[in-house]
């Protein structure tokens, strides 16, 4: 006797469809689990003979054997028990064999109860696809149905489970998530002074740039980075989903479905979390679940420099690739950084009121955590001083309201021509139409400083969106020389 449910498997951010294939012939009892499962789904076994007679069902006195196909490709976590459990009901011909018309998923508990398990929104996706009903625990009901899947069903039993895969339950009204519990952003208003550092954040924000700042400690790099956020677009329902897909993969909370996501990973954090890994089949880190919103590393001078250069590949490519024995896989990583740092190990050097007390060969290995590389990735590289008491008492400034409608209208001229600045590539970047001024100060400052191939056409990009701030179909001279104001040296 045979029968099959399909489940599915997570490769990357990408849903992959899994066939849950019972056979039952009349061999000596026992429960064998086929096709590359971890320990979760071998133990599988236990919870769904113990589920299946908590629910009034009995696991059959024969030979089972569950196959999870493809073979190849490995599978890990409790997902696959409620599929399992379906498709040995319907081999043992204790259910109709129509309960394998559904995508399954869910972890099931000694009592018969389901439990959700990672990859709600990878079921209803691939549900979607294969046009069929998805039944899920019910506390991921509502992630699945951000696919778009039009039958979901959230079940919290096994009982209900197969009533729903029989179609005897009947269809629910569309699930939604519940409403959003966002952290405030930190308001452009609330921050005094730093008029420069101001600017250069409504540029990065308008281009999609990399920013870093640096500065003694108190003068405002933190509350400037969090007040990013709130300065970028709303997401679009595409882009929502991009996001949602990430964050379900690394089996995370629902993020904002407007917002666009805010990481502030902690200096101490290993290669792995940073750019993702894990045993098996690896899973988003940081840098992915940034994917369409901010990454900020604070403190970025104490970042290990092996961690640091990880970055390189993503802040470049927008794409991490992460390889591992028998699974290689791409995770999206469109985001945005901002570092930020003291100048020196006691945060001093510079400053107009606190001498710094850092020896030259403290300096030097101060600078050499942060190399040339890494900071040569970052378009826009800003000093952010000590605030005055002037500034730090007067009246609030422009509200982070007014700047984002600035940045919207930037981004939509970047939309019309196909990418946002930061991700123009070179041939776009030389039909861009620029003032013969423009181009000779330009010219001149790579022959007068030291600006890298890569270098020329971050700034080539940062005068691009400068020019979008302002409107102009050129790049005159002016955008460029704003440009080339924020290559500042960093230490």
């Amino acid at each position: 006797m045979f029968a099959s449910v399909t489940s599915v498997a997570l490769v990357g951010v990408e849903p992959q469809p899994v066939r849950v294939e019972v056979h039952i012939s009349s061999s000596k009892p026992c429960l064998t689990v086929v096709g590359l499962p971890d320990t979760a789904i071998r133990e599988a076994r236990d919870r769904v003979r113990a589920a299946l007679a908590s629910s009034g069902y009995a696991l059959p006195g024969r030979r089972v054997t569950v196959n999870l196909a493809p073979a190849d490709l490995p599978k890990e976590g409790s997902a696959y028990d409620l599929p399992i459990a379906l498709a040995v009901l319907a081999a043992a011909g204790q259910v109709p064999a129509g309960v394998g018309h559904v995508v399954a998923l869910g972890e099931l508990a000694l009592d018969g109860r389901v439990r959700p398990a990672r990859g709600g929104l990878a079921a209803g996706l691939l549900a979607k696809h294969k046009a069929l009903p998805c039944v899920v625990a019910s506390e991921s009901a509502a992630e699945a149905t951000l696919a778009g899947c039009d039958r979901v069903f959230g079940v919290g039993s096994l009982a209900e489970a197969v009533s729903a895969a029989l179609g005897e339950l009947p269809d629910r009204p569309r699930l939604t998530l519940p409403a959003e519990d966002v952290a405030p952003e930190v308001d452009m208003a609330e921050i005094r002074g730093q008029m420069l550092a101001k600017r250069a954040l409504e540029v990065a924000a308008a281009g999609g740039h990399h920013l870093l700042m640096w500065g003694p400690p108190g003068s405002g790099k933190t509350m400037l980075a969090r007040a990013l956020p709130g300065i970028l677009p709303d997401l679009t329902e595409g882009e929502a989903l991009d996001v949602a897909q990430v964050w379900s993969a690394s089996g995370r909370g629902h993020p904002s479905r407007t917002r666009p996501p805010f990481r502030s990973p902690h200096h101490t954090a290993t290669v792995a979390a940073m750019v993702g890994g894990g045993s098996g089949i690896p899973v988003p880190g940081e840098v992915s679940l940034a994917h369409r919103g901010v990454l900020f590393l604070d403190e970025l001078g104490e970042f290990p420099a092996n961690l640091l250069d990880a970055l390189r590949q993503p802040l470049e490519d927008q794409r991490v690739t992460v390889a591992r024995k028998g699974a290689t896989v791409d995770f999206p990583a469109a985001l945005q950084t901002v570092g930020a740092t003291n100048p020196c190990p006691c945060g001093f050097m510079g400053d107009r009121l606190v001498a710094c007390r850092c020896s030259v060969s403290q300096l030097d290995r101060y600078r050499r955590r942060l190399s040339g590389p890494i900071i040569d990735r970052f378009d826009l590289r800003v000093p952010v001083p000590r605030i005055d008491r002037p500034s730090l008492l007067g009246p609030p400034g422009e509200s982070s309201e007014a700047v984002r409608a600035r940045v919207a209208s930037a981004r939509r001229l970047q939309v019309d021509r196909g990418s946002l600045n930061s991700a123009l590539r070179r041939d776009r970047l030389d039909v861009q139409v620029w003032e013969s001024g423009a181009r000779h100060l330009l010219e001149r400052a790579f022959d007068l400083q030291e600006i890298s191939g890569r270098g020329f056409d971050r700034i080539r990009r940062v005068a691009r969106t400068v020019a979008d701030l302002a409107g102009s179909e050129v790049v005159a001279e002016p955008h460029v020389a704003e440009a080339l104001s924020y290559r500042g040296e960093w230490i």
